[in-house]
């Protein structure tokens, strides 16, 4: 008979202080996607005081310039993580800072799955080259 052992591992804890209030900290945690030549899609998971649990984790990776994105792998390591809430992230490899309407649509998306959860969606940030950024939310998107 074959045995199926299942564990819960804990997320490293947020760096001492690390606090996320706005777009441009969220940024600097999302850094190392910016400069990728292949299409990512991360979850940053929140906890109650908006500090991050654990790494970003890359839910989803496309090709050059698409990606296919689902509520059940962005929402997946929110919920082991017990989440508060999220920030939605991916980089655009062509460097535009505009969002497409895919990104419009799936932001929408995962806003609903985020609300029938809650564990709602506080912003999506697109990177780019350079560490360049934009905030869906404050561009009114969100």
């Amino acid at each position: 008979m074959n045995t199926l052992q299942i564990s819960i591992v804990a997320e490293r804890p947020p760096a001492a202080g690390a606090k996320i209030r706005q777009a441009y900290d969220a940024a600097a945690v999302l850094a190392p996607i910016a400069d990728l030549s292949q299409e990512v899609f991360v979850v940053i998971a929140l906890n109650g005081a908006n500090q991050p649990i654990g790494d970003p984790r890359i839910v989803t990776m496309g090709l050059l310039d698409s990606n296919q994105v689902h509520p059940r792998e962005v929402f997946a390591p929110a919920i082991v993580a017990r989440a508060s809430s999220i920030i939605i992230a991916h980089n655009h490899p062509s460097g535009t800072l505009d969002a497409s309407p895919e990104d419009i649509a799936i932001t929408g998306r995962l806003v609903r799955a985020g609300k029938l959860l809650g564990i709602p969606v506080l912003d999506h940030i697109i990177m780019a080259q350079g560490g360049k950024h934009i905030s869906m939310k404050a561009r009114g998107e969100l």
